[in-house]
């Protein structure tokens, strides 16, 4: 398993109507329910807490748990687990991979403008979890593979889009600026 590799780590958490952002400090867990705890710990009422983890400017994990319970995991590339120990907490245990983005999603065509901004897939990527984590949040499952997959895409550039459309960019973009 590969070394450390450098990580930003930052809760999103929604109670009724606000969202609200810190950075979590992920040293020291040793499973994957620790991690959730540190979620937890962020705002313990949240009816949704989002922990965005990008690391190395190559791999972004995101977990979701609604009211602290059922957690779910998105990862945008199986090699993270592969690359590192935090890598490998996050999602050794995900099998399911995620759909690709030739696989039908459900929803309706693209139109004109959205095929003029539709992303160029890069090949090379392997996203697993459950990428349709943000879809009632407005964020679809093809949507978050497509950013994923854009070539030349950070995953800081995945959170913060991501971030924008669930309406918390603001909130993210003060604590990636701090």
């Amino acid at each position: 398993m590969g070394g450390p590799l450098s990580y930003f780590a930052v809760a999103a958490v929604r109670d009724s109507t606000v969202w609200s952002a810190s950075e979590v400090d992920l040293s020291g867990v040793a499973d994957l329910d620790e991690v959730a705890d540190r979620l937890r710990d962020v705002d313990q009422d949240a009816e949704v807490s989002l922990l965005f983890i990008e690391s190395d400017d190559a791999y972004l994990a995101i977990l979701r748990l609604d009211e602290g319970e059922d957690l779910r995991v998105f990862g945008s590339d199986s090699t993270f687990a592969e690359e590192s120990r935090l890598g490998a907490l996050l999602l050794d245990d995900i099998k399911t991979p995620a759909l690709a983005l030739d696989e039908p999603t459900g929803e309706t065509p693209a139109t004109a403008d959205d095929e003029a901004e539709q992303p160029v897939a890069e090949p090379d990527i392997d996203p697993v979890g459950e990428a349709d984590l943000l879809a009632d949040l407005g964020i679809s499952v093809h949507r978050l593979l497509a950013l994923c997959a854009h070539e030349g895409m950070l995953p800081a550039d995945v959170t913060a889009e991501v971030c924008q459309a669930i309406g918390c960019g603001d909130e993210i973009e003060e604590l990636r600026e701090a």
